[in-house]
């Protein structure tokens, strides 16, 4: 019963990711966004709400110093998933999957938005991390400064120019309607989002029992298991659209989610916890930023990111499991 259940769960985020990718498309359009701003704001911060969750009610409503190391935990691993397993993913289905049957040489991008959210990215984690690492005295001043330079990002995103989302199916709740208004496109959004984090939340529950009948440690669980159940479902978006040969929306949710869970969520931690990183907490954060960093470089000297080295991103997450398993 438990592998059924997780073969249910994870065909309920399959499904509810096609029906949100297309309702967001639709969304953005409405709202007259381009596809950079409607992947790196509408999608990234969507999909991101279910875990952005788990450190928020950790710091504001648990006790003790448990509750204050998940929330800390939390926040520092959602980036690191994003930035390693999620985009290594994507690398991946860039290279299965052929545009107008040929291979990608490079992932179809806008140049533009990735440099941008890859840049704020490595700004505001880094600013986070060294709060972790250096005198209490600055924090305060560092929290404000993270929520205004997310404020910023959100800022240029929405004024930045681009392309629209173009070839659009037609909206699932108005499949008739060549022109749905704006209450079926916001229904369907809703509806979408909630399989999701219903389909996450089971898929985290039998992923639970698995590791108990598998005899796994519960460090191994909370460290590396749980993660990637509650990170990587949402970001199926991100599949869907390279599928579809929409490449700056599919990275756009990932870069945009690492910008939110990099800057406000850590202004909470900062401001409520005694935010000191353990040495994991530490390797971690290292690791985020070493893997972003060096898709970062590569873009600004090449001029593109070519799905191989989304791809090889996986490296950067083999290496903190290898770290677990040594300190712990």
């Amino acid at each position: 019963m438990t592998y059924l259940l997780l073969i249910a769960s994870l065909a309920i985020i399959l499904l509810s990711a096609e029906v949100f990718t297309n309702g967001i498309e639709w969304l953005g359009k409405k709202l007259n966004l381009s596809e950079g701003a409607v992947g790196s704001l509408l999608a990234a911060v969507g999909t991101a709400l279910p875990e952005t969750m788990i450190p928020v009610i950790a710091i504001l409503f648990g006790t003790g110093d448990m509750a204050e190391e998940v929330g800390i935990g939390a926040i520092l691993g959602a980036p690191f998933m994003l930035s390693t397993l999620a985009l290594s993913i994507t690398g991946f289905a860039a290279l299965v999957w052929k545009v107008k049957g040929k291979q990608r040489e490079s992932m179809l991008i806008d140049k533009q938005v990735m440099n941008r959210d890859l840049k704020f990215f490595l700004l505001v984690y880094t600013t986070a991390v060294l709060a972790g690492i250096f005198s209490d005295g600055f924090k305060p001043a560092v929290a404000l400064f993270l929520i205004a330079a997310y404020l910023y990002y959100v800022y240029k995103t929405l004024g930045c120019a681009g392309d629209q989302c173009e070839n659009l199916n037609p909206l699932y709740l108005a499949r008739r309607q060549a022109n749905p208004g704006l209450l079926p496109v916001l229904s369907q959004v809703i509806i979408a989002l909630a399989g999701i984090i219903l389909g996450a939340h089971l898929f985290v529950i039998e992923i639970e029992r698995l590791a108990a009948v598998w005899g796994v440690p519960a460090f191994i669980l909370s460290l590396i298991i749980a993660p990637i159940a509650t990170e990587l479902p949402e970001k199926f978006n991100s599949v869907i659209w390279v599928r579809q040969g929409k490449d700056t929306l599919a990275l756009g949710n990932i870069t945009g989610a690492m910008v939110f869970q990099s800057s406000v969520i850590p202004a909470l931690g900062i401001l409520l916890t005694p935010w000191k990183l353990s040495p994991l907490g530490l390797i971690c954060a290292i690791l985020a930023l070493t893997a972003a960093g060096s898709v970062f470089l590569l873009l600004r000297w090449r001029g593109e990111i070519r799905p191989l080295t989304l791809a090889l991103n996986s490296v950067f997450y083999l290496i903190f499991v290898g770290a677990v398993i040594v300190m712990y």
